[in-house]
């Protein structure tokens, strides 16, 4: 196990929500952001991008780590509308359309990790189903005025208003549509012997 003084793996993501489901759980670690494009090569499948690109976040901060050799956790998240990905918006025009196109409809948000660790390299991906319902454009406006949702994929966060208000329907892992599929990564982490701050606490306690 790592000792408790230290950071027990680095997060390449600035994801302020990925951030807090961790810092929820207990985890104690580093940020790095990974400043990486979010390229991918155009007949790739669509369940496969977000590995792929949390593959490439991953590698871009491991090969800054000259003499650190803390595992690095990366993670993309991204909507599917069929077979088609909806990415961030950039502006409003494009928020508003991204949400009259999921409106009414089934769309699938899919998370890869990756998890890189010496030469070692772990990946998992998780799905969630969401079902939007019939949304009037003027609460699409107001969405995305009052929210500004462009650091978002599918232009919407499951856990603000839009999410409240208009979404009726999920099957899968909540948390994996917020940006991080939280028992999975646990599980990584684990295998690695890195655990939430109160597991080490416990361990640590329960010796004889």
């Amino acid at each position: 196990m790592y000792n408790q003084n230290q950071m027990s793996f680095i997060l390449a993501s600035g994801s302020p929500r990925r951030i807090s489901l961790l810092k929820q759980v207990g985890y104690d670690f580093q940020v790095i952001v990974s400043h990486t494009d979010e390229n991918f090569p155009d007949m790739l499948p669509a369940e496969e991008v977000p590995v792929y690109i949390a593959r490439k976040k991953a590698a871009v901060v491991a090969e800054q780590q000259h003499d650190n050799h803390l595992p690095v956790l990366a993670a993309d998240t991204v909507v599917i509308l069929g077979q088609e990905i909806i990415g961030k918006p950039v502006s409003e025009e494009q928020a508003v359309a991204m949400l009259k196109k999921l409106s009414g409809k089934m769309h699938r948000v899919m998370t890869g990790v990756v998890l890189m660790h010496d030469q070692k390299v772990m990946t998992c991906t998780e799905e969630t189903k969401v079902w939007f319902k019939e949304l009037k454009t003027d609460e699409i406006l107001y969405y995305v005025e009052h929210f500004q949702p462009y650091d978002k994929a599918g232009a919407y966060a499951i856990q603000e208003w839009i999410g409240l208000t208009g979404i009726i329907r999920i099957e899968g892992d909540y948390y994996n549509v917020m940006g991080l599929p939280v028992h999975k990564v646990m599980d990584m982490l684990q295998s690695l012997g890195i655990f939430p701050l109160y597991a080490e606490r416990s361990a640590s306690g329960s010796s004889t």
